[in-house]
């Protein structure tokens, strides 16, 4: 464990602090929603679902977040502009907290951008993301809206080395400039996780390098390292979950300030993983000098 020696920054979400140096933060926990497969949605054009099931779910999330101190994030995937408002109409009674907008379409990804506008939810929403795939239009839709908080992908098939996913950010024009263009003040920087046995541990390296090179928080989904892993694929549902706790605790374990953990439905198998991790970050950087804030896991849980 350590301490680094360039200022830390700490963005502040709706409330929520994320960054800071090792040790300071609970990290925060995403988990996703209304996915592409997703059991309860019967219909992702239109944003037909199990209500009633996905109140559990986001619930769920909620008690174990309370529990541990790890904040929770809903992360909202959506596949048309017209079945986001109606994730975003059902949510609303039931979660306050942080939200990340996402969707594979840049389109409907800029029109979320501007419909949380439009309903007052953009101050606390976390634009995911921008990236090499991210178009002139998309980001003509982001700049439009009030969101400044926004994902940075620092990754590209060609760009998958640490220096690479650093010159993405860093070169003139890249993705810190094209962020800052759009009117992001919030930047949390997402290395991208290649599949096992391609280079997913590069994603690890780069949370290092880049909180000591720029001192901005690091976003992981180094869950997608276990999901695409060919080798996991075939073996039984504990076997499965137990490598996306793993994946979640490591990502935490190398500075990872929020964290991707996947479907939505492992909240009480992710959150008591990260929130150890964090206790023995804590108490491995006492030392240091390094505090923990009152509702962090070892508060809490310890």
């Amino acid at each position: 464990m350590f301490r680094f020696a360039r200022d830390q920054s700490v963005i502040n979400i709706a409330g929520l602090r994320i960054g800071g140096q090792p040790g300071e933060l609970p990290t925060a926990l995403a988990g996703t929603i209304f996915y592409h497969g997703h059991s309860i949605v019967s219909d992702e054009e239109r944003g037909i679902f199990d209500a009633k099931r996905a109140e559990e779910l986001i619930n769920r999330q909620v008690e174990i977040s309370e529990v541990t101190g790890n904040p929770g994030v809903l992360h909202i995937f959506a596949s048309t502009r017209r079945a986001f408002e109606r994730y975003l109409d059902f949510i609303d009674p039931i979660w306050n907290g942080p939200l990340i907008i996402d969707s594979s379409d840049p389109k409907t990804r800029g029109e979320m951008a501007i419909h949380v506008t439009e309903v007052g939810y953009a101050d606390r929403t976390i634009y995911n993301s921008i990236g090499l795939a991210s178009t002139e239009k998309e980001m003509g839709l982001l700049r439009e809206s009030d969101i400044d908080s926004a994902i940075l992908l620092a990754f590209s098939p060609n760009a998958s080395s640490v220096e690479s996913r650093m010159d993405l950010l860093r070169r003139d024009g890249g993705l810190l400039a094209i962020a800052s263009n759009a009117g992001i003040n919030n930047m949390l920087l997402d290395p991208g996780v290649a599949p096992l046995g391609s280079g997913a541990g590069a994603a690890l390296r780069f949370a290092i390098v880049a909180k000591a090179k720029l001192g901005l928080p690091i976003c992981s989904g180094m869950h997608n390292a276990a999901s695409s892993w060919e080798w996991l694929r075939s073996r039984d549902k504990d076997m499965r979950r137990s490598c996306d706790a793993s994946a979640s605790a490591l990502a935490a374990s190398f500075c990872a300030s929020l964290v991707l953990y996947g479907p939505i439905e492992n909240a009480r198998i992710i959150f008591p993983a990260v929130a150890m991790t964090d206790i023995m970050i804590s108490e491995a950087l006492e030392e240091m000098e390094v505090w923990p804030v009152w509702s962090h896991p070892r508060n809490k849980m310890v």
